[in-house]
């Protein structure tokens, strides 16, 4: 599986953006989905997750009802819908898949895309 992150972009406090992860490959419908954010210094983040079929999703405590995380099968995409955004919000963001299992954990996902930068102007 291989994932391409995209959507990032310059946005002011308040504002929303909507990241999408594009998978390529055949085993995609078998992996939950991640998003993870990092600045430079710090661990990466866990932010949001969604399970192989969609029915659910787990966020962050500091996303929590702000983001919303989902998924299109068909398109092989997953969706990171971001309002209300926050300067403390920036970051670069990545999408992950694991296999068979759900995890917030980073090392528990199998495959990384390259990561698509968000910056929150106050």
């Amino acid at each position: 599986v291989q994932l391409q992150a995209s959507g990032g972009g310059l946005v002011q406090a308040g504002g929303s953006l909507r990241l999408s992860c594009v998978a390529s490959g055949s085993m995609w419908r078998d992996n939950a989905v991640g998003w993870y954010r990092q600045v430079p210094g710090k661990e990466r983040e866990f932010v949001a997750l969604i399970s192989r079929s969609g029915g659910s999703t787990f966020y962050a405590d500091s996303v929590e009802g702000r983001f919303t995380i989902s998924r299109d099968n068909a398109k092989n995409t997953v969706y990171l819908q971001m309002n209300s955004l926050k300067p403390e919000d920036t970051a670069v963001y990545y999408c992950a898949a694991a296999i068979n299992i759900i995890s917030r954990l980073p090392n528990d996902y199998d495959y990384w895309g390259q990561g698509t930068l968000v910056t929150v102007s106050s």
